[in-house]
């Protein structure tokens, strides 16, 4: 048997040869032993989300008036020792946990606020309560699951709290107001969160949210790469005739009429202008205003709808065949159309990168199962704002019973809105781990 001596240098190369081998063996065994104890903090803290949940669907409160959310919040957040920062973007808290160790920052994010919905009766922690918005009396509802995604983040931020010393970076948790958009005229939400600086001191990384999906089974996790939820902009069109009397319209030019061919005409932007292999498009009038009284032909008609696009490409040229058909219209019957279009919140865009790091994240929080590919939204959501700073993961999480047929439930924004709340410990466990993983993965 013949053996090789190595001289002290190459002992020296080989040693360090099996650090590198083992040092990311080591560090996944560590990563696996924190996730295991972050699910089972998790599990153990769904009878308190759930409270939080009740108490807050019980007590909703509009956009930028979260009063009382946010001191929820807040208390709970100072009770677990982070920096916390009430007031931003008018009622938003902002709650740093830094890690044990140096690292990257993520970013958490939770909407806080209800919609102007009055809720049927049925749930004993129903809403009843009332306000008044733009004008009209209406209830207050959380008619689309932000109070669970306050639930959630408040469940995730206690998790990780506990196992603070293993955290190789630092946790922002950002509770916003007003992602369902503010009164006319008011800046809010996300991208006033932006303005005012939460993506930064400490930059963020990366940023991660979810949305919980009345029509997603509960138990599992759905997810996209770019475009998840489109970008949404609100279009308006004056029409400008000549008023006349309705009973001699040869004297007038109607924008009555105009605008109704205009309607029909916008049709066509979407159906015979627009690339819909590439992504999916919309545009809808949502209101037609003019006239004051049955026998006068109106001088001028007002509309309004919205855009929604998922590809910044398609996005401008919508734009521009919206104002060339509404104006061609327009002009071939003497009439005018004047366009104007606001953007309102971008695409919500899912880095594929960061996408394809964290997958093996959610499949291990979900089941491999349990993990589905989802087709784009034309929804929309100011989640877009923070991932225009950062890269971000936006991703559905099941509030579906299980054997519901999602057909037969009714959808976000209505009075029969309803969540399972079985899939909250998942939403928490969820938000806890993709935090604790890209930090340890960046860090090694």
């Amino acid at each position: 048997m013949t053996f090789s001596l190595l001289s002290r240098p190459a002992l020296r190369a080989a040693a360090l040869g099996l650090g590198a081998l083992l040092g990311p063996l080591a560090a996944t065994a560590q990563n696996a032993a924190l996730d295991a104890r972050i699910a089972k903090l998790a599990a153990a803290e769904e009878a308190k989300v759930i409270a939080w949940r009740r108490d807050l669907h019980e007590h909703p409160e509009l956009g930028n008036e979260e009063n009382r959310t946010a001191a929820l919040v807040a208390a709970h957040l100072k009770s677990l020792g982070f920096e916390v920062t009430t007031g931003v973007a008018r009622t938003g808290v902002v709650g740093i946990l830094r890690g044990g160790k140096p690292g990257p920052v993520v970013a958490l994010r939770a909407d806080m606020d209800a919609l102007p919905v009055t809720e049927a009766p049925g749930l004993a922690y129903a809403s009843t309560v009332k306000t008044t918005y733009l004008g009209q009396p209406v209830g207050v509802m959380h008619a689309c699951g932000h109070d669970t995604h306050v639930a959630m983040l408040m469940g995730a931020a206690e998790v990780l709290a506990q196992v603070k010393k293993d955290l190789p970076g630092t946790v922002k948790f950002i509770f916003q107001p007003a992602e369902e958009g503010s009164v006319p005229g008011v800046e809010g939400g996300a991208k006033l969160m932006v303005k005012e600086g939460v993506m930064e001191n400490p930059k963020v990384d990366a940023v991660f949210g979810l949305h919980i999906n009345a029509a997603t089974e509960v138990g599992n996790l759905r997810y996209r790469p770019e475009g998840f939820y489109a970008a949404a902009d609100v279009v308006q069109i004056v029409v400008k005739g000549k008023s006349a009397h309705g009973a001699a319209p040869w004297t007038s030019v109607d924008p009555v009429v105009v605008a109704a061919q205009i309607v029909l005409g916008l049709q066509t932007v979407v159906s015979r202008q627009t690339e819909l292999t590439k992504a999916a498009a919309v545009v809808t009038v949502g209101k037609i205003d003019g006239g004051v009284r049955n026998n006068i032909i109106a001088e001028q008609v007002t509309m309004i709808g919205t855009i929604r696009t998922l590809d910044k490409g398609m996005q401008q040229k919508i734009w521009a065949d919206v104002r060339r058909t509404a104006e061609g219209i327009a002009a071939s019957a003497g009439a005018t159309a004047e366009v104007s279009i606001t953007p309102q919140v971008p695409v919500t865009y899912n880095d594929p990168h960061l996408t394809a790091q964290m997958l093996p994240t959610l499949r291990a929080v979900a089941g491999p199962d349990h993990v589905q590919l989802k087709e784009a939204t034309t929804g929309a959501e100011d989640f877009s704002y923070y991932a225009e700073k950062a890269p971000g993961l936006f991703v559905n999480l099941g509030g579906l019973a299980k054997g519901t047929d999602p057909a037969q439930v009714p959808s976000h924004h209505t009075a029969g809105f309803k969540i399972d709340e079985s899939g909250l410990a998942l939403g928490v466990k969820t938000l806890a781990t993709l935090a604790a993983d890209y930090l340890a993965q960046k860090h090694h």
